[in-house]
């Protein structure tokens, strides 16, 4: 038997070894992009939702101004709900919380100094072959200052 015959199939066992190894390391690449993709649009839901919950009316009732609450489509614009770019965001990803100057929750539309959008509980599947992993992103948060809260000397601006 000459060397030739007692070689035969190597190159198709390296092959299937360095070939699983290469699309391995190849789907793991895409999914850290994948990954980057999801961090920044999380960063950008949480400063969406500040922006509007500075901007937008979030009293249910105008008669009243002890009534603060948050406005479903308003979330709703804040997640991207219609365009769903990330499979697993929700509007109970989203806390919008209205606070005093030291930090506290406000209890009446005259206390509200700053908003606070975050982003919480959000679970990211990895979608890399033969590995399930699901990792819980941090929590995201946003931070403004009060503006207008949707009154305006025309009346209340409603962002829905």
């Amino acid at each position: 038997m000459s060397k030739l015959q007692t070689q035969r199939g190597v190159y198709t066992v390296e092959f299937a070894i360095v070939g699983a190894i290469f699309f391995l390391f190849l789907f793991a690449v895409l999914e850290i992009g994948r990954l980057f993709f999801t961090w920044n649009v999380l960063t950008e839901v949480s400063r969406r939702g500040a922006r509007l919950a500075t901007v937008c009316n979030l009293l249910s009732d105008t008669s009243d101004p002890t009534s603060i609450s948050v406005p479903v489509p308003m979330s709703d614009l804040a997640t991207f709900a219609n365009d769903n770019l990330l499979p697993n965001l929700s509007t109970a990803n989203l806390q919008i919380s209205y606070l005093t100057d030291a930090g506290t929750p406000a209890s009446s539309h005259t206390q509200i100094n700053f908003v606070r959008a975050d982003i919480v509980n959000y679970q990211h599947q990895l979608l890399i072959p033969f590995v399930s992993l699901t990792l819980n992103s941090p929590t995201f948060t946003t931070v403004l200052p009060r503006e207008s809260l949707g009154v305006t000397r025309w009346g209340y601006t409603d962002c829905t």
